[in-house]
């Protein structure tokens, strides 16, 4: 849990008793006033949110790869993971979102009045045969480069490999890798702690960029019908899955993994930088760590309905601006596909985006076009692309929680 450094310091005992989220919401709100009375500033304030990310995503490998192996090194048989029902959810969760896109595509079609440049630089896979080839490359990756460059497909199949392989060492070596994943662990919590001032650098360098959120009147439509789907899957849909799951009430957990996971999700926008922030919350939540060590890590690498709404909408958009008549087993079979690609979205901004034109390949829209609807999902990414990241990393948490049977929020949040 967040613990305070010096609890004997007078200054952070007043500081600890102000509710960790609160000062995550008052960072917010200093932010926007920065940006309004002071928006000149590209040094100090901005390097704040900067930090913080850079932090996140420095510590976030090591500590995926320290706790999965830990978590296999000590399990014991009998001992439940709840695995297989976290997968249940999670896909679930995807189909289900992305049935609804598709759905709230045909209730209020999005046309791209003018396309945006194409996106310069940018490789998307060509079929879902090169998607699955690139995950299969990407989990084979040197452990050491994996590590480096934050590919958590081949930290995960690396951790399950040691931690398989620590399970018949030594008991004292065991104890060493406890130990180093109390160790890790000790300091994201420090890296934590500075969420406020690094909220507060994000949501100023979010309201003082190039354009501001005016750049999105262009396209206030598509926008507002991304977050719209994406906030029914988080207060409708997810919730129905918790409570098929559980038969209780599971506003107080979404509404929980809301304040703590996707405030902090929203405003990194990277679902591999809010990792440490979801271990944390699980901790506090009281789910076993046998569990949320691997299913955390899992979930940002798989668990992606907001990266799924995306490519549905997006690609419907299109097809409505080409004025292409797809019936409605065509899109249904997109959809089947959006999931399967979003599984392979990689953890960091705008990462959806990039499976776009394999979606509009379906209905046989050249990838010129297609890149340039990539173009235009850079733009609304203000927005487009924080939703997003806030419903795939806080769903992590609301269905590993459900799997264990926890539905209430945190009780102790010293």
């Amino acid at each position: 849990m967040l613990q305070p450094i010096s609890p004997s310091n007078p200054l952070a005992k007043i500081f600890n008793k102000v509710p960790f989220i609160m000062q995550v919401v008052i960072g917010l709100i200093v932010g926007i006033i920065l940006a309004a009375i002071y928006p000149n500033d590209t040094t100090v304030i901005p390097t704040l949110g900067v930090l913080f990310v850079s932090a996140l995503k420095a510590i976030a490998p090591l500590l995926v790869f320290v706790l999965v192996s830990a978590a296999i090194a000590r399990h014991n048989k009998g001992v439940k993971t709840n695995m297989r029902p976290i997968l249940v959810y999670y896909f679930v969760s995807m189909g289900l979102a992305s049935l609804l896109a598709l759905i709230m595509s045909y209730i209020f079609p999005s046309t791209f009045s003018e396309l945006a440049s194409a996106a310069d630089g940018v490789n998307p896979p060509q079929g879902i045969s090169e998607v699955l080839l690139n995950f299969i490359k990407q989990a084979v990756d040197n452990p050491v480069n994996a590590l480096l460059t934050g590919n958590y497909v081949a930290i995960l199949v690396w951790g399950i490999a040691f931690g398989l392989l620590f399970r018949v060492a030594h008991d004292p070596t065991k104890l060493v890798l406890d130990d180093l994943a109390e160790t890790v662990g000790g300091v994201v919590r420090m890296v934590i702690r500075f969420a406020p001032l690094g909220v507060m650098g994000l949501v100023y360098s979010s309201c003082t960029e190039a354009g501001g959120f005016s750049n999105l009147l262009n396209y206030v439509h598509v926008v507002v019908v991304l977050v719209a789907t994406m906030l029914i899957v988080a207060f409708v849909i997810n919730p129905i899955i918790v409570f098929a799951a559980t038969r209780k009430n599971p506003y107080p957990l979404v509404l929980t993994s809301i304040a703590n996971s996707a405030i902090t999700a929203f405003f990194t926008r990277s679902s591999a930088a809010n990792i440490p922030v979801n271990l944390d919350l699980c901790e506090k939540l009281g789910v076993p760590r046998e569990t949320y060590s691997i299913s955390i890590p899992l979930g940002c690498t798989i668990n992606m309905c907001g990266a799924a709404v995306t490519i549905v909408i997006m690609t419907m958009a299109a097809v409505n601006t080409l004025d292409i008549h797809v019936d409605f087993g065509s899109a249904l079979l997109m959809c089947i596909a959006a999931v399967l690609c979003a599984c392979g979205t990689s953890g960091i901004a705008g990462g959806s985006l990039m499976l776009i034109p394999l979606a509009c390949s379906i209905f046989g829209i050249g990838n010129d076009i297609a890149m340039q609807v990539v173009g235009i999902g850079f733009i609304i990414g203000v927005l487009q692309d924080s939703t997003e990241t806030a419903l795939n990393s806080s769903s992590d948490v609301v269905f590993t929680a459900a799997a264990c049977g926890i539905t209430n929020g945190i009780k102790n949040t010293k």
